[in-house]
């Protein structure tokens, strides 16, 4: 994010740029199209704040260092994705906090059961030895 804070005038003005998904007060959500095309022109060595100029954008609202920092962050996107890492949501891939949606056979369900099992018993354990000491420190007064 930005250091810098659109007003309602600028946000409109970078709205009605057809490269522009939405704007924020401190955000740009560039179009997936712009984005390839940029990357692509910048890779037949078109510098950023040139393509930036040619597609529309007044470079006194975004500021002179968003086009290196968005072509520096999207080429490396492409090179890692190619064009279909602009179309494809890839936020929260490989999270671990979420439940998996897919069914797990009969053995990943008996190692998790079984895993279940080994954490409970083992906080029943400390429980046990929590009450032992709590005992002996109540004797000693």
């Amino acid at each position: 994010m930005s250091k810098i804070t659109f007003t309602e005038s600028q946000r409109r003005e970078l709205e009605s740029n057809p490269n522009v998904i939405k704007v924020s007060d401190r955000s740009i959500t560039y179009s997936p199209d712009f984005k390839v095309t940029a990357v692509k022109e910048n890779i037949e060595g078109k510098g950023p704040y040139q393509i930036f100029l040619e597609y529309g954008f007044d470079m006194s609202i975004i500021g002179s260092k968003k086009p290196n920092q968005c072509i520096k962050r999207w080429r490396e996107t492409f090179q890692k994705y190619g064009e279909d890492g602009f179309y494809t949501e890839r936020r929260g891939k490989g999270a671990t906090g979420r439940p998996s949606s897919k069914e797990l056979s009969t053995e990943e369900k008996l190692k998790k059961a079984e895993a279940r099992i080994a954490y409970l018993e083992a906080e029943v354990d400390f429980v046990k030895k929590l009450d032992e000491l709590e005992r002996q420190a109540k004797k000693k007064k």
